[in-house]
């Protein structure tokens, strides 16, 4: 029992020498082990909070850089909304079922959010009208949660799981796999509607009947769902970072989610129906080919990348133009160049439409009022569909580049996201390596407290040091003390 009390003698001198002010007294030759740890200079370890698929591995360092003063409470403020989707999200849906529950007198209007509005009895089918916005919003609400409970609780610690640790690739992973959650179910339902549909294989049955004011329930609760969700990508589109064809995106999403409404109010569900069809089948072969990537099946990827680029030229080209011209050609022949009037059950028409231009809005604000069909609705829409046709001719030249490279021997990859724009951030923050700690085995004997307290003293001030807040020479030595292991004898 003596030689432990030799040691901690001995380890205690130093911290009697350096609380005194004496000069150290010669120690003994017995040598303890020491961890020096070398830290990077101007490196600063955060805390990173918020979804576990955007927090940094522990082996980086962050590096934050100053805020731009341009920059204002609109970043802090949608930060805080990133960090908190679940919450905030789940929240918001408890607080509408419980005020629907305990509020008997606002169930009428609580009961339009996760309802569908104008039920027909007679027919068992529903019509269109303003109240469908609540639903929407109802349906963007669910996304928004959904979606990050998936990423944060599901995805992410999966993807931990099977081995992927960099944080980029965690991110860019939850994101490909809910996308591939979200059109394994979405397009299998519109194939579904679109198998048991009238026009099946036909697009003249696109336009016959026109225009029928009431949907099925399965087929509202797809449209207004598939236009939430679109809705929802504008805000995912800020959520994430921001990548090179961001506008590119931008405008496709509002293209999109202007065909949406516009096909609703019109009562042209089928060919919106047909649309989202052909372009979801795309998104559900690029996905799976970019969560392979992240696995490492570079080869399986590469098969993936090749079936969503075949599926890319025939629904994004093929039959995507095919029908384009059925919108030029056939449907001029089949829906008369007029408008119609009223509720379903009273609807008169075909008359002329109204002098100038007024009538193209009267569907948005009334939806049982006049609705016409004229050349000018006809190439609204054709040109807005040609547009998105420019966009994915665009894509598809990327698209070429990259299976250019797989012919070339090297893996498929996404061009998009070898270079984000991330200027526009609140506050960036860069990863570094972090040093890797040493340890050396060092002599009591050589350690120089004066020499240390010459380089720290100068230093009266508060200084920061491995996270510990440290003030004065006491507590300096304190600090190298506690380093070499004396930290309990030190009060």
């Amino acid at each position: 029992m003596a030689e432990p009390q030799k040691q901690e003698t001995a380890a205690a001198t130093p911290a009697a020498a350096a609380g005194t002010g004496k000069p150290r007294p010669q120690a003994a030759s017995a040598k303890s082990s020491v961890v020096r740890e070398k830290k990077s200079k101007h490196t600063e370890e955060v805390t990173m909070n918020g979804p576990l698929y955007k927090r940094k591995s522990a082996n980086v360092v962050l590096v934050r850089r100053q805020r731009k003063k341009d920059e204002g409470a609109f970043r802090l403020l949608a930060s805080l909304f990133v960090e908190n989707q679940v919450g905030l999200s789940f929240n918001l849906i408890a607080l509408l079922f419980l005020a629907h529950a305990v509020f008997p007198r606002i169930r009428p209007t609580t009961r339009k959010f996760f309802t569908y509005s104008y039920y027909n009895p007679a027919t068992g089918e529903y019509g269109i009208g303003y109240d469908d916005a609540y639903f929407i919003s109802f349906c963007i609400v669910l996304f928004t949660g959904l979606r990050a409970f998936t990423m944060e609780y599901i995805l992410a610690p999966f993807a931990k799981w099977c081995g992927i640790t960099k944080s980029k690739d965690m991110t860019r992973f939850s994101e490909q796999a809910w996308l591939l959650v979200y059109y394994g179910v979405f397009w299998p339902l519109g194939m579904y509607i679109y198998y048991n549909s009238e026009y099946w294989l036909n697009l003249h049955g696109l336009w016959t009947n026109w225009p029928d004011r009431e949907l099925e329930g399965l087929v509202k609760g797809y449209m207004l769902a598939q236009w939430a969700f679109w809705v929802q990508q504008i805000l995912v589109l800020h959520m994430e970072e921001r990548r090179k064809d961001h506008w590119q995106m931008f405008t496709h999403h509002i293209i999109t989610n202007s065909l949406l409404f516009a096909c609703y109010t019109y009562h042209q569900t089928r060919v919106g129906n047909l649309f989202l069809v052909l372009m979801d089948v795309v998104d559900i072969f690029l996905p799976l080919a970019k969560c392979l990537k992240y696995f490492g099946f570079t080869t399986v990827c590469d098969v993936i990348f090749g079936l969503f680029m075949a599926s890319w030229v025939l629904a994004r080209h093929v039959f995507y133009m095919k029908v384009c011209w059925s919108i030029y050609a056939q449907l001029p022949t089949i829906i008369p160049n007029a408008c119609f009037t009223g509720p379903p059950h009273n609807l008169t028409g075909p008359h002329d439409p109204a002098p100038g231009l007024g009538y193209l809005l009267e569907p948005f604000l009334d939806p049982n009022g006049t609705v016409c069909f004229t050349t000018t609705v006809r190439w609204g829409f054709l040109g807005s569909l040609l547009c998105l046709q420019v966009l994915t001719i665009l894509w598809f030249v990327l698209i070429v580049k990259v299976a250019m490279s797989v012919i070339r021997g090297k893996a498929a990859d996404d061009i998009r996201s070898d270079d984000e724009a991330e200027e526009e951030e609140e506050e960036k923050e860069q990863e570094a390596e972090e040093p890797t700690p040493y340890a050396e085995e060092v002599g009591v004997d050589e350690i120089d407290l004066k020499s240390w307290e010459r380089r720290n003293g100068a230093r009266k001030r508060t200084v920061q040091s491995s996270g510990v807040s440290l003030s004065g020479h006491h507590s300096d030595r304190k600090e190298l003390l506690g380093r070499i292991g004396c930290e309990k004898q030190v009060e």
